[in-house]
């Protein structure tokens, strides 16, 4: 290359760093004590969580209503994941090996609500699925995540939700002008 040294470390120099680590750290023995929210850290105004008893930050109040921001831990958790669904539903057992809390949901949603960062545990062995693509467009759809129009069992990603509103729409001003 040129001959000029390289800045990037290359060969067993590389294999010697380390990655930073995203571990909390704990300025002193007091502050490992204190109950943390398990989702984001914060040790202030905390609750614990009516269906597993972790600690999380009791801060469901300041959710603006039809905002759909993911800024609270403590709705984040009752309201996307399968360990809060499970005791809300009255099912036996533990959410993990759930039979009726598998059924609840296609597969897709089942394991994003297994497995999204609103957990505290994790589904093991999520099952495996096919995407949910667009019925238009064929884009991928992460259903978790992701806006989309569903119609029986029609997906439509968002931008081809807009053109389909706009064509239904379009469509009720005609029929109106008769």
């Amino acid at each position: 290359m040129l001959g000029l040294p390289t800045l990037v470390p290359e060969g067993p120099e590389m294999i010697k760093r380390k990655p930073k680590s995203k571990a909390i750290v704990f300025p002193d023995p007091i502050a490992r004590t204190k109950p943390r929210c398990r989702l984001c850290g914060k040790t202030g105004h905390l609750i614990k969580t009516e269906c597993c008893g972790n600690w999380i930050c009791d801060d469901e109040h300041k959710y603006v209503l039809f905002s759909y921001a993911r800024n609270s831990c403590h709705r984040n958790h009752r309201r996307y994941t399968l360990c809060a669904y499970h005791p809300t539903e009255g099912h036996p057992g533990h959410w993990k090996d759930c039979p009726e809390c598998r059924q609840s949901f296609e597969t897709e949603m089942y394991v994003w609500y297994g497995t999204n960062e609103y957990n505290f545990e994790k589904l093991a062995n999520p099952p495996a699925y096919e995407p949910t693509k667009c019925s238009r467009c064929g884009k991928i759809i992460k259903l978790g995540t992701d806006g989309y129009s569903q119609l029986g069992n029609r997906y439509l990603c968002e931008e081809c939700s807009e053109i389909e509103m706009e064509k239904r729409i379009g469509r009720i001003r005609k029929s109106s002008r008769r």
